[in-house]
């Protein structure tokens, strides 16, 4: 029966590991984390997914313009509540709604119109501007 490994190794200085330098410090793993990526831990790098260098473009602050919408199909489904909540007027059959008034700058063209709108915004969509026309409703742009 042999002996265990750790018995047979006491009092031996580097445990099978050859020269007393072997098996210290970062240099015997080729350096700490994803040093070596581009070199000799490449193979490793891309399986890991590590990407070296820069990519994209950050687009500028100044250059991004965020505007609240609202789609067509939302205004017509809620238009009962923004009646009994003051924020739409009835008149001649037909739903005013002021969306400057809310906040909303533009409306966009998803979902289906059933109601009479009058609807007042900085910006309409084209398909909404059909939609809204198709369903017998008006389209008033603000000046900004």
């Amino acid at each position: 029966m042999s002996k265990c490994k750790t018995k047979k190794y006491r009092g031996s200085r580097t445990c099978g590991g050859g020269t007393s330098k072997n098996r210290r410090g970062a240099g015997n793993r080729g350096g700490r984390g994803k040093s070596g990526g581009c070199k000799h831990h490449n193979v490793r790098a891309m399986q890991r997914g590590n990407i070296f260098g820069k990519s994209g473009f950050k687009r500028p602050q100044s250059q991004l313009n965020y505007v609240s919408i609202v789609n067509v199909g939302e205004i017509d489904e809620l238009s009962d509540e923004l009646l009994e909540d003051g924020l739409a007027k009835m008149e001649d059959g037909a739903y005013h709604i002021n969306l400057s008034d809310i906040g909303i700058e533009k409306v966009l063209g998803d979902g289906q119109v059933n109601k009479n709108l009058v609807i007042t915004a900085e910006k309409f969509s084209r398909i909404a501007r059909e939609k809204i026309e198709v369903a017998g409703g008006k389209c008033i742009e603000l000046e900004q």
